[in-house]
């Protein structure tokens, strides 16, 4: 068992953080051993796909990948609870605790201890550590490949590297709300993302489908974010965030390319939400037992004319409420016999995942979209972006 209780915790974040990005790994296992007599320690990141977890090994080589979705390792990273798995080897257990980021799951830490010191205590200092783990990881990834190559079944697309440099990352909690993201094809992602902000008081989330497909929608995309998060970052409201991505996209493209997007801007204090729909993107509210598609009046896409006039409009949502945007990839694909996955099909998914976290639920999504569509090399980019709302208790007014 551990020596000591918080104070070993707080010294081993500070030699994570001393030492340069290459030397985590050995780090932590050197902290491991020191601390809680650990004989082993395997770090695994959850690839792309979120289909598998990678051992960070000797790249470009790593060991063999175990699944994201079943296991002792697997049921860590979906539970975000530590599992302890019970071994043969000479009186040790495998403790595998999950890597978190402010909702952002990375991957699963492994370690083996000796069976006498997998006792609670041990092991929430272990999962603590974990985090501290994940942390650096996260801040490593200014510095090196290292930790992003590890990730990597396969070799993404140009057009799929530049779209995962965007991204936020694929998840993001706060005590009012839990967000949950995925995008597909994970390794050949073009013209598709999401983007969120947060504030002492507001949370912006954004879903944008750049038209085309490959290096052109993702050099599109590139453009309509990064005009989105310029106009956000002055300060100035929804609707004209969407001016001004609007006159950028135009400004490029004259009208010949232009981006769908949905931008959504919460008020963490009463849940009032306020919306722009430029595009093709879909929401969707859950609230309890009843799916809705929340109706949004269409409007022009970014950089479809010249100084298109954007609108906001206002709803709410409550305590408990899930909402769901979905690209047009998801509710616009069809089956072999043309139905389309948004009417039906997507309802029934979104009806059994509720129980789900949102990060299940938004790869659930996927992996019935997959299924529906009848081949796993899906046509068209999909992006699914699952927020679960808590609020700070504010009821919206009656009916809304």
């Amino acid at each position: 068992m551990i020596v000591n209780a918080a104070e070993p915790v707080r010294s081993a974040e500070s030699q994570l953080r001393a030492v340069p990005p290459h030397a985590l790994q050995a780090t932590a296992r050197r902290l491991l051993a020191d601390r809680f007599a650990a004989q082993e320690m395997v770090l695994l990141l959850a690839d792309y796909g979120l289909t598998v977890l990678q051992p960070v090994t000797h790249l470009p080589h790593t060991d063999d990948p175990v699944p994201a979705d079943d296991g002792p390792a697997g049921r860590a990273f979906v539970t975000q609870t530590p599992v302890i798995e019970l071994t043969d080897a000479a009186a040790t257990n495998l403790v595998h605790l999950p890597i978190t980021v402010r909702g952002d799951r990375l991957g699963v830490l492994s370690v083996r201890l000796p069976g006498s010191a997998t006792d609670p205590a041990t092991v929430l200092q272990l999962a603590e550590f974990a985090t501290a783990l994940g942390h650096e990881v996260t801040t490593a990834g200014r510095d090196t490949d290292l930790y992003v190559q590890a990730r990597r079944t396969r070799r993404l697309t140009l057009a799929a590297e530049m779209q995962w440099q965007l991204l936020p990352g694929r998840g993001c909690a706060r005590q009012e709300y839990v967000i949950g993201a995925h995008l597909e094809p994970a390794y050949a992602i073009g013209g598709d993302n999401f983007d969120w902000s947060t504030s002492a008081d507001h949370l912006t989330v954004t879903v944008t489908d750049g038209m085309g497909q490959g290096i052109d929608a993702s050099l599109l995309t590139s453009l309509t974010v990064g005009a989105l998060r310029n106009a956000r970052r002055a300060g100035i409201g929804l609707a004209d965030q969407a001016c001004l991505a609007d006159q950028a996209v135009y400004a490029q493209y004259g009208g010949k390319a232009y981006a769908s997007t949905l931008l959504l801007y919460f008020n963490l204090d009463t849940g009032t939400v306020h919306a722009v729909d430029a595009g093709s993107p879909q929401l969707y509210r859950q609230r309890g037992a009843m799916i809705e598609q929340i109706e949004l009046e269409a409007q022009l896409p970014l950089g479809m004319l010249e100084e298109t006039p954007y609108e906001e409009q206002v709803f709410h949502v409550a305590p408990g409420d899930r909402l769901i945007a979905v690209s047009s990839g998801v509710h616009g694909a069809a089956s072999a016999n043309g139905d389309l996955f948004g009417p039906r099909a997507l309802r029934q998914t979104l009806s059994a995942t509720g129980s789900l976290p949102p990060h299940e639920t938004a790869r659930a999504v996927v992996s019935a979209l997959t299924e529906h569509s009848g081949s796993k090399d899906l046509t068209a980019d999909a992006a699914v972006v699952c927020l679960d709302w808590t609020g700070r208790g504010i009821l919206p007014p009656h009916g809304q």
